[in-house]
């Protein structure tokens, strides 16, 4: 190599440190702007962003010294947690792809996940451990690293460690130092959308800060606010639309293990929370609660929601008992990182109903089935172009080329555009029920029902429900002279499928309508069966 290659070399390589801005380096550089700023309370710590860095590092170290290097997968499988917070950031630094797993899955839907990221190490809740260990087996991973995160006191089992060692253990706290390109992966996250298996959405440091831009800008966050975190955070909604968005600003996050209601009002009350994120199953669960109206909630300024519209009743409800409140709805995608477009707190009542307009770093389309954009007021497929949006699908080419077809990402729904750019969603991806802010894929569900002996034809699909948002519903028609039960049909779901995918309704019939080309009719079915759900308070 000549003296000229070898400096352009060495350059290249010093220029690329210098202008890098990672997810792990939006820790480092908030820590060293806001020291002694309160940055994390979860159970009984609390830890300033001095703190919270020096024990990402030890954690990063920890996993490096156990070989875990940059590109490795390491799966995450824990409900909310001050653990679950640093390996986020651990695994940033090191340039190790994390992916966060569905806790509420079984052992073969979590081996699945496995298998397909390449994920040979994995850290585990100790309550979730036996889960992890079949999934582990049964997907055929041996060695890597193995941790265990105690959340409820049982002692780690002979293979695992307590990942507390790696945090608070007398490890290196210096920073990492791995350079880590703009577009390097850092995280797959496993996306159901339409399919029966999920599939693997890449995301980059450049697709995560470019949505925490968008959040920062038009969700009017900011350094001084105080945020409960307690939906799950192995969905990029939580984790990337605000936990790593408050990381970034230097505001104060205050991390739940989910989303109790009485906990929820509690901890606003206590801690003088100014900004809470949840779904509208969510709102409505606090609404509805008898402490609402006891606690001192007067310090909450910001509300956001998303994964599905906001009933008008409950919106004016809100506004009436949180006066100071001011409300954003987001609506996206995980391939979008997942922001796309945003409503804000003077357009909620005046347009209920919509998803509001592309955010800052968004442009957003809707498109008939050749592309071209349609005119305002017509249905259309909602397409994006942004840098928020993913590398692609984890070992899918062909998936990839597809969505992201003519330099747009896909999202498969349906919209219309109104003249002055307002979103509506008018259709789900095709067969997709979000139930409780779940994705949940109807294909998925039937397949499982069709293992059922006596299930001769099976439909899946959602429903308008009141605390749901929506809920599975399944309508089968059983093989001749077979006397299927109910029961029996939810018992095999629930032997099969994790529990939020497994139908609420089932109802028998004679024959699934169908068009001339024998094309399910699921619209048909969810207006037959809608008058299932309400009323029915303990569905």
């Amino acid at each position: 190599m000549s003296t000229v290659a070898q400096f352009t070399v060495g350059t290249t390589e010093v220029i690329a440190r210098a202008r890098q801005h990672s997810l792990g380096d939006l820790l480092r550089r908030t820590a060293l702007r806001y020291p002694d700023k309160l940055a994390v309370v979860a159970g009984e710590r609390r830890a300033t962003y001095a703190e919270f860095d020096a024990a990402v590092n030890r954690a990063a170290h920890a996993l490096a010294d156990r070989g875990l290097a940059k590109g490795d997968r390491l799966a995450l499988l824990s409900h909310n947690s001050w653990q679950y917070a640093v390996l986020v950031f651990a695994a940033a630094k090191l340039g190790v792809v994390l992916v966060p797993v569905n806790f509420m899955l079984g052992a073969e839907e979590i081996a699945y996940i496995l298998t397909h990221s390449g994920a040979t190490s994995m850290v585990a809740e100790d309550v979730l451990a036996p889960t992890a260990q079949q999934a582990l087996a049964s997907a055929g991973v041996t060695g890597g690293v193995r941790g265990w995160i105690s959340l409820n006191g049982a002692i780690p089992e002979e293979g695992w460690e307590d990942v507390d060692v790696w945090i608070d253990g007398p490890g290196e706290d210096s920073e990492p130092g791995i350079l880590i390109a703009d577009d390097d992966p850092l995280r797959l996250m496993y996306t159901s959308g339409t399919e029966s298996r999920p599939k693997g959405v890449m995301l980059s440091s450049r697709s995560l800060i470019a949505q925490y831009v968008s959040c920062i800008a038009d969700g009017e966050m900011s350094v001084d606010d105080i945020e409960v975190h307690s939906l799950p955070m192995y969905h990029c909604a939580q984790l990337d639309c605000f936990f790593c968005v408050d990381v970034y600003l230097g505001a104060t996050s205050i991390i739940l293990p989910r989303p109790d209601p009485a906990m929820l009002l509690e901890t606003i009350e206590r801690e003088r929370v100014t900004k809470l994120f949840a779904a509208p199953t969510v709102w409505i669960s606090l609404l509805r609660h008898p402490d609402f109206d006891t606690r001192d909630l007067s310090s909450l300024r910001k509300g956001y929601y998303g994964a599905s519209p906001m009933p008008v009743e409950v919106l004016r409800e809100l506004q009436r008992r949180l006066p100071e409140i001011r409300l954003w709805n987001f609506y996206g995608q995980t391939e979008m990182a997942p922001l796309a477009t945003i409503l804000r707190p003077h357009e909620q009542l005046p347009r209920a109903g919509s998803a509001g307009r592309a955010s800052i770093n968004v442009e957003t389309r809707v498109v008939d089935d050749e592309d071209n954009p349609v005119p305002p007021g017509e249905i259309g497929e909602i397409v994006h172009r942004s840098p928020h949006a993913a590398l692609g699908y984890y070992n899918d080419e062909e998936k990839t080329a597809s969505t992201f077809r003519n330099g747009w990402f896909h999202s498969g729904d349906l919209g219309i555009m109104s003249e002055d750019g307002y979103l509506s969603v008018v259709d789900r991806k095709k067969d997709m029920i979000k139930t409780g802010g779940e994705n949940v894929a109807s294909r998925e569900v039937e397949e499982a029902l069709y293992h059922l002996e006596g299930v001769a034809e099976a439909a899946v699909f959602g429903i308008p429900h009141p605390h749901w948002i929506e809920a599975v519903t399944a309508v089968i028609v059983a093989k001749d002279g077979v006397g299927l039960t109910v029961e029996q049909v939810r018992a095999h779901a629930r032997a099969r499928l994790a529990s939020y995918k497994c139908p609420k309704y089932v109802v028998f019939t004679d024959v699934l309508p169908k068009n001339p080309s024998g094309k399910l009719l699921k619209r048909e079915l969810r207006l037959r069966y809608a008058h299932l759900a309400p009323g029915e308070s303990d569905a």
